[in-house]
């Protein structure tokens, strides 16, 4: 391991909002916070995640524009999560937290009932393997086992798979799609919500590349058992090493969403 990622991880584990729980320890001693985050907190506000947050831009960012709400950012890999963890601590934040974890064992961090709103920031497609999509029924069920009434999984994606793949899941389960916007940031769309402006640096790199930006919202309430949808009839994205290729695809989408 190089030294530069060895500082960050001694770093992180100095930050008293950063949560580090291998599955070890979480198997020996469970999370003591879990179903009490109120009191990490010190209020009883709504609790937002940000699942694979990479470097936790996006969960900063909609901490910086609503102090109404706690944020969490949620990803296995800490180097990455330095970067947010150290600016969240440099401007003080009171609302921001960070754990170190797989997405897979959400269930061990909160309680039923607990989680206000899921945000999926450009997630891998997983365009072979169902299983590992953040978006697919095997995660969203678990999601429904954290979620409180309402809660909504609200994804940003540049992959019209994925985009498409996700609103087919939604609408196939009756989920209620609170929004739904092949082309976040055209002249089509708006929207009064402050934390859809915000960019990362990866999201422009996409944006700079002619590629648009997806959202899409959707209810976890319910309670029947999600089916998974058939998928093999979309378009695979044409990814390429580096640019990732000019993917927009307008007509698949559009037929698409008029079903």
């Amino acid at each position: 391991m190089g030294k530069n990622k060895l500082r960050k991880f001694s770093e992180l584990s100095e930050i008293d909002f950063v949560y580090q729980y291998p599955f070890a320890r979480l198997a020996a001693e469970g999370f003591p916070m879990r179903g009490r985050w109120h009191e990490v907190f010190g209020n009883d506000r709504p609790i937002v995640l940000e699942l694979g947050c990479g470097k936790g831009e996006y969960t900063v960012g909609m901490a910086r524009k609503d102090p109404s709400r706690n944020y969490i950012g949620v990803d296995i890999k800490g180097a990455r999560m330095h970067s947010g963890a150290t600016a969240a601590k440099r401007e003080g934040l009171a609302n921001v937290a960070f754990i170190r974890t797989s997405i897979e064992l959400l269930e061990r961090f909160f309680a039923p009932g607990e989680v206000a709103d899921i945000w999926i920031t450009f997630p891998d497609p997983q365009m072979q393997k169902v299983n590992k999509r953040l978006t697919g029924t095997r995660f969203c069920s678990m999601y429904r086992r954290v979620a409180a009434p309402g809660c909504l999984v609200r994804l940003k994606s540049d992959s019209p798979f994925l985009y498409t793949y996700t609103a087919r899941m939604a609408r196939e389960n009756g989920l209620h799609i609170a929004a739904d916007t092949a082309d976040l940031y055209g002249e089509g769309y708006t929207t009064t919500e402050p934390w859809l402006g915000i960019r990362t640096h990866y999201e422009q790199q996409w944006l700079n590349r002619g590629l648009t930006i997806k959202y899409l919202a959707f209810s976890l309430d319910g309670d029947a058992e999600l089916v998974e949808p058939e998928a093999d009839d979309i378009p695979r994205d044409t990814y390429q090493s580096y640019s990732r290729g000019y993917i927009q695809m307008p007509q698949m989408l559009d037929e698409e969403n008029k079903k």
